[in-house]
């Protein structure tokens, strides 16, 4: 029984894959490949072997936890059997009374960001401090500069993680939404004629 041990102890990929594993449990947010792998000091490709490794253990219907790779990053989350449960113990960002407010300012800045309060107000046709600072205390969206002295505001890595997104490029197009998006459309073009130059 000891020999096996030290076998797989021997064994530098699983090792690796070891510290890997354990980098993706500490952090809290994903880790691109590159960030990876200047923490544990190896190089980009021995550390994918590694994730590949990792991504075979820990895979839906094997494993209570998933490795994904969301928000351009590797990160943990909940199998699809484990979520229920999950849920019921931690609330998730999204299900803690995001109202329809917050929600449209969500995809405004997804969509168009970085932008600032007063351009999220002229999209939505009303004030947007209050919900762009519950946003921020949330952590889904932060300052990314500022323009004429406005604070610009930019969607984070746990927005994208908490929708499930590797990146923005996977939202729908505009062009997806149908009917929708010739009023969404229109409604932009006024917006943008009201904008100051």
């Amino acid at each position: 029984m000891d020999r096996p041990l030290r076998l797989i102890t021997a064994n530098p990929v699983d090792r690796l894959a070891r510290t890997v594993e354990a980098l993706l449990v500490v952090a809290s947010q994903p880790l691109p490949v590159e960030e990876l792998a200047v923490a544990a000091n190896e190089d980009a490709e021995r550390i994918e072997t590694a994730l590949r490794l990792l991504g075979e253990r820990y895979s839906e219907g094997r494993s209570g936890i998933v490795l994904e790779q969301v928000a351009g990053g590797w990160a943990f989350r909940a199998s699809r059997e484990a979520a229920d449960a999950c849920s019921r113990l931690f609330e998730r960002p999204v299900e803690r009374g995001l109202s329809g407010a917050a929600m449209e300012t969500l995809a405004i800045v997804a969509y168009f960001g970085p932008c600032t309060r007063p351009d999220i107000a002229r999209i939505r046709g009303i004030a947007a401090d209050s919900v762009v600072a519950g946003l921020v205390e949330r952590g889904l969206i932060a300052e990314a500069g500022r323009e004429d002295g406005a604070v610009r505001y930019r969607t984070t890595p746990l927005f994208e993680r908490v929708f499930g997104l590797e990146s923005l490029s996977q939202l729908p197009r505009l062009d997806d939404l149908g009917a929708d998006a010739d009023a969404i459309r229109a409604r932009l073009a006024a917006v943008a004629e009201k904008r100051p130059a």
